[in-house]
């Protein structure tokens, strides 16, 4: 653990601590200089002495009246101000002791010159010089002793300043410079957009702060740059589910408006739904408008436990329900996809039947059309050649009738009036009025015109789905019905008729027309019947056929069997 302290308070004292010393070393030769100001004077005081002390020789032997004049100029000089420093405080105590020795001598050599004693003074002179010399160099060695003094404070000094600046150099560049030096190379790293990186540890609360700040800036990026790359991720991923679904949902809707929409079709797309979002069950309801339903399955059937929950996408067409889309997964289901595919069948569906619709009206106008050319040139021309046959069974002489030519128009009569009836049967069929194109309904209506015509109980069991018939089988089925109906009541003379459509286990569509009449003796009188035929021909457009039982307890079965469209659906 690093001590924490303040850098600032650092660089301050160690800043404090080199102007202290700086000043110390200032001061101490100011103090120096100071004290040895007056050592020079004072050596040259001390020097013109031993002259003095010759010259009061002179006169002393001359015993002049100057002597006392010369002993006060000594006196001056002896007292003076540089040689009283020698008494100060800072001073040797060897210097002081010799100033004072030289003090007490010229106490002794005084009285010798006021006497006029040469020869003593002259004896003692020797001495008292020596002792001035004595004074003199040690005046010297402590002006030299000062001089070493301060020389050697300078080096101390100097020696203490250079070692504190390279402490401080070497300090600002191991604690500041490389701690700010990896500051700014973690910094730099930051800019390159590495966010993982380590701040070093330093001890001082300004670095260790602008560390931290880094770290906690570098770490608020990084996070933020990992949650922004995060969101990129997750919009990449996104947008390329998205783009793929889009790609799922087009292929599918092209393939299903490629060709007839039929149960291969439909199957072929909620495969595909399947594997792509990797399902365990998946089934496609359509239902009718007579509540009938249609069910699909995918690949792997649909599961036969009734508790098994699934969640269900209903193909809504504004307020109509076309049917639903039945899904069971373990996996979270992607709601928008199947949505959008639901919407996507819902609409295929529905233009299907839209298109089914208007090719059915178109066929039926275009029945329409014919029946009203039929009814304006063969109808008119039937009526005129009936009207013919007549005037000329009138105008024929007595003598050219015969049995043979009355047999001949009578069938020439007949013949043009069983093909006036069956042209007035096929106009009636052909103009049916149907609100809607739906075989139920025109099976209906047509029953219904019959119903007027006889008193016979017709009654209508419905059992297709509109899906398995083509808009241009209507007319062959409904013409056949009407056929097989129409000969019943006018031949067979029965009760009840039952007309049953529905589909086989077999896969085949069987309509059957079951009366309870004569029974088949009608169908072998008319066998070679103009009728019959067409019968046969409408079963062979339909690529099926048409059969004639008798039923066991009387009457006759007309059945007419063929394939659909399309595939049946299972369900």
């Amino acid at each position: 653990m690093f001590t924490r302290g303040s850098l600032t308070s650092t660089i301050l004292g160690l800043m404090l601590f080199l102007i202290l010393l700086s000043s110390s070393l200032a001061v101490f030769s100011i103090v120096n200089l100071t004290f040895s100001l007056d050592d020079a004077k004072g050596i040259n005081a001390s020097g013109s002495m031993r002259m003095q002390s010759y010259r009061l020789l002179l006169f002393t032997n001359a015993g002049s009246i100057n002597a006392q004049e010369k002993i006060t100029e000594f006196e001056n000089t002896l007292n003076s101000e540089p040689l009283k420093r020698t008494l100060a405080w800072y001073s040797p105590q060897e210097l002081t002791d010799q100033y004072l020795q030289v003090i007490d001598k010229w106490q002794v050599m005084r009285a010798y010159v006021e006497a006029g004693d040469a020869r003593l003074y002259s004896a003692s002179l020797k001495d008292f010089v020596d002792t001035i010399d004595t004074l003199v160099l040690k005046m010297e060695l402590f002006a030299a002793y000062k001089l070493k003094l301060l020389v050697i404070g300078q080096i101390i000094g100097l020696v203490i300043l250079l070692a504190v600046a390279i402490m401080a150099v070497v300090f600002t560049r191991k604690r500041v410079v490389r701690p700010l030096q990896l500051l700014m190379d973690s910094a730099s790293t930051i800019s390159k957009g590495n966010f993982k990186v380590k701040m070093p540890k330093t001890e001082y609360i300004e670095l260790t702060s602008l560390g931290n700040a880094l770290q906690k800036t570098a770490s608020e990026l990084a996070d933020l740059y990992e949650d922004l790359e995060g969101q990129v991720n997750d919009k990449t991923l996104a947008l390329t589910r998205a783009n793929n679904e889009l790609k799922f949902l087009y292929d599918n809707l092209v393939m299903l408006h490629a060709d007839k929409l039929d149960y291969k079709a439909l199957q072929s797309a909620i495969n595909q739904l399947k594997y792509y979002e990797g399902l365990d069950f998946i089934r496609l309801v359509i239902k009718h408008e007579d509540d009938s339903c249609d069910v699909i399955k995918a690949e792997g059937g649909w599961p036969e436990e009734n508790n098994i929950s699934s969640v269900q996408f209903p193909l809504n067409l504004e307020e109509t329900q076309l049917g639903y889309l039945d899904v069971i997964s373990t996996k979270h289901l992607n709601q928008q996809l199947f949505e959008n595919f639901a919407m996507m069948l819902t609409r295929s569906i529905t233009i299907h039947n839209a298109t089914e619709q208007r090719q059915q009206m178109a066929l039926m106008e275009e029945r329409a059309v014919i029946a009203r050319e039929l009814h304006d040139s063969i109808g008119q021309l039937l009526s005129f050649l009936k009207i013919q046959v007549s005037l000329l069974k009138k105008s024929l002489h007595e003598s050219c009738r015969s049995p043979e030519v009355e047999g001949q128009l009578l069938e020439i009569n007949e013949g043009v009036s069983t093909a006036y009836v069956q042209l007035r049967e096929l106009l009636s069929t052909f103009r049916l009025t149907i609100k809607e194109p739906n075989l139920n309904q025109a099976i209906e209506v047509m029953l219904d015109q019959l119903r007027q015509q006889s008193d016979v109980d017709i009654k209508l069991n419905y059992k297709l789905s509109a899906h398995l018939l083509e808009a241009k089988q209507h007319i062959h089925i409904l013409q056949l019905i009407r056929e097989a109906t129409l000969n019943a009541i006018k031949h067979a003379k029965p009760a009840h008729i039952v007309v049953d459509c529905q589909l086989t286990n077999s896969a085949m569509i069987t309509i059957a027309i079951c009366d309870d009449g004569i029974g088949v003796s009608h169908l072998q009188e008319r066998d070679q019947h103009f009728g019959i035929g067409i019968m046969h021909e409408r079963a062979n457009k339909l690529h099926g056929v048409v059969t004639f039982e008798s039923n066991l307890h009387g009457g006759t079965t007309v059945t007419l069997s063929f394939p659909p469209q399309q595939e049946p659906l299972n369900g």
